[in-house]
């Protein structure tokens, strides 16, 4: 036992600071989870959160209602002390309209031309129809985790607009399909209102995770305009997120993301390392946050691209979210005039034979292999 507790404490000390605490909010032998005081709550006052100005001015109430989302004068956005270019706007969405975000990343946007994981492991005609090949087994499934899953509860990613190559770590400009005009005009909106005007959503990438998934320590860095921010949105299962320096000795701060939630990183805070080491159950103990029990308005403008999700559609997300989180993170990856550098036609040749990807399941490897039988 002594000689097993000094490898471990070697072992840990040969870890950096960002390493040790991602794989103490990930362990899973301690009697009721990890302690999560360290944790920081944006719904409470705390030492390091301050608030954060927003240009109210830049969005109309008409363009914010559009979108599905609340006046910004009514936004609650905050800070961290430390982080410069931090921003987090708690739930912003106006009642029912996380909703739609939900059914459009589990119905709408795995669809083809869009990438996801299950395209490296599957032919392409398996691959059509993930909603359709999954609803009725979401509609009856039932509490045993001994259940095989279905396709939607194997997706791990897909991306959309420039499709991110996990091989190369590179965008290019001959792996391109159209971004959804919905989520673009989201995301230019909370750009907008974090005072970055002009912000073109050029390409996405959807995570979706269960309780026993993990995002892996990594610096979003393959767009070449590093002056836009990253904007996070998600939406089911609550998470803890780690915020850590420029270099990965340096000790992470960590915080709760909760369905609706907002986070953008810009400035100094856009090239900071992150990770997500667990997904928790919502704190108000339900199996669904109340956020998302909430209606949809019934006098939603025609003009919004919000549409109203129907309760048979909204059963089948409600099975997958009771076990799941779904997170988007939105990109803009070339200035205003820019272009791709010319690259060898080898370097930008999509290799659909291998995937790298920083999204893990129950495990800190660095390539997630899908298991088609679990």
């Amino acid at each position: 036992m002594a000689k097993m507790a000094a490898a471990v404490l070697a072992r840990e000390g040969r870890e950096d600071a960002f390493r040790r605490l991602f794989r103490f909010y990930r362990r899973r032998d301690l009697r009721g989870g990890p302690d999560l005081r360290g944790v920081i709550d944006f719904s409470a006052a705390g030492d390091q959160v301050v608030s954060s100005d927003l240009s109210i001015s830049s969005v109309s109430d008409q363009d914010a209602y559009r979108a599905g989302l609340l006046p910004v004068s009514q936004w609650k956005a905050y800070g961290l002390d430390g982080y410069p270019g931090f921003i987090f706007i708690s739930n912003p969405f106006l009642p029912g309209c996380q909703r739609h975000w939900v059914k459009q990343c589990l119905k709408l946007y795995p669809q083809k031309p869009n990438v996801c994981n299950l395209d490296m492991h599957m032919a392409a005609e398996e691959t059509i129809d993930l909603w359709g090949q999954s609803q009725e087994h979401l509609r009856s499934k039932g509490s045993s985790k001994r259940e095989p899953r279905s396709l939607l509860e194997k997706l791990r990613w897909v991306t959309l607009g420039y499709h991110y190559n996990w091989d190369t770590k590179k965008y290019s400009a001959d792996h391109y399909t159209p971004f959804p005009s919905d989520l673009a005009f989201l995301s230019e909106q909370v750009a907008a209102a974090c005072g970055f005007q002009g912000f073109q959503a050029e390409a996405g990438i959807l995570n979706y995770y269960h309780f026993d998934s993990s995002l892996g320590i990594h610096v979003d860095e393959s767009e070449l305009d590093h002056s836009q921010p990253l904007l996070s949105f998600s939406f089911g299962q609550s998470s803890i997120f780690l915020l850590g320096g420029l270099k990965r000795d340096e000790a992470p701060t960590a915080m709760f993301m909760h369905s609706g939630d907002i986070m953008v990183m810009s400035g100094f805070s856009r090239l900071l390392y992150h990770a997500v080491p667990r997904v928790l159950p919502n704190p108000e103990g339900t199996a669904l946050p109340s956020c998302l029990e909430q209606a949809f308005p019934s006098d939603f403008p025609d003009c919004s691209v919000i549409e109203h999700c129907s309760e048979e559609d909204w059963q089948i997300c409600t099975k997958y979210l009771q076990t799941s989180r779904i997170n988007m993170t939105i990109r803009q990856v070339l200035a205003v005039g820019q272009s791709f550098p010319d690259e060898s036609r080898r370097e930008r040749e999509w290799d659909a034979t291998s995937e790298s990807c920083y999204h893990q399941e129950d495990g800190e490897v660095k390539r997630h292999k899908l298991n088609t039988d679990s």
